[in-house]
C-alpha cells in the first residue's frame, strides 16, 4: 500500500462516483453482473453501503436487513453527498492496526477499510460493464482488494443461496481489476445484452 488505508479508499470511492454519475438513469433497468439486479437497484444498494459503511466505520454495527431505499433523483449526487461523511469517520483513526470484534472473530480496523474498498470496486466494475463504460481502472485499489479477498472469500461463502458465486476462471495475464471480479464469481467479459 502507498499509505494509509484511508488513501486507497478514497481512491476506491473517487473511481465510484465518477461510474455510478456517468451510469445514466436511462440504463436503471439494464442487467448487472449481479444476479437479479439491474442498474438502479446496484446503484442504490451502492448509495447504501456508503450509509452502512459510514456506521461502520464510527465503530457500530449497520443494519444490513433494513431496506434499501429508493433514490430519487442524480445518483451521483446522492452517493458523493454520503462519501465525506465515510472518508471523514475513517480519517480520525490513527492506528489502523487497532483491533475490532466481528461476527468472524477479532480483525484489524484495515481489514474492514479493504473490505469496503474492495465492495465499491467490485461493484464499480459491475456498473461500468452493465452501462457500457471502459473507464481506466486503479490497479492498486483493485491489487489490494483482491489480496485481501483471496484470504477471506472462503468456500463456505460462496454457492448456491450465498452472498458469493463461485470463483470465475482468471483469464490469462489479467490485469488486477479483471482478477478481482473473477475472483468475486464474476465473468470478466461479461457484457450486457444489447
Amino acid at each position: 500500500m502507498t499509505g494509509q488505508p484511508i488513501e486507497l479508499l478514497r481512491r476506491a470511492v473517487d473511481q465510484m462516483s465518477s461510474v455510478i454519475g456517468a451510469a445514466g438513469q436511462d440504463n436503471a433497468d439494464r442487467p448487472t453482473p449481479c444476479a437479479n439486479w439491474d442498474v438502479r437497484t446496484l446503484a442504490e444498494h451502492v448509495i447504501m453501503d456508503v450509509e452502512q459503511f459510514t456506521v461502520a466505520a464510527a465503530g457500530e454495527r449497520p443494519d444490513w436487513s433494513r431496506p434499501r431505499p429508493s433514490v430519487d433523483g442524480d445518483w451521483r449526487q446522492a452517493f458523493d453527498a454520503k462519501a465525506p461523511g465515510l472518508l471523514g469517520q475513517w480519517s480520525k483513526v490513527a492506528d489502523f492496526d487497532t483491533p475490532v470484534t466481528l461476527p468472524i472473530g477479532a480483525v484489524p480496523l484495515s481489514f474492514v477499510v479493504k473490505q469496503q474498498m474492495a465492495e465499491f470496486a467490485v461493484h464499480a466494475w459491475d456498473l461500468a460493464r452493465a452501462t457500457g463504460q471502459q473507464p481506466s481502472w486503479d490497479d492498486e485499489v483493485a491489487g489490494t482488494a483482491l489480496a485481501w479477498s483471496r484470504t477471506t472469500l472462503k468456500p463456505e461463502f460462496r454457492g448456491e443461496g450465498k452472498a458469493f458465486g463461485p470463483a470465475w476462471p482468471e483469464p490469462p495475464g489479467a490485469e488486477p481489476t479483471a482478477a478481482l471480479v473473477a475472483w468475486f464469481g464474476r465473468d470478466p467479459g461479461w457484457s450486457a445484452a444489447e
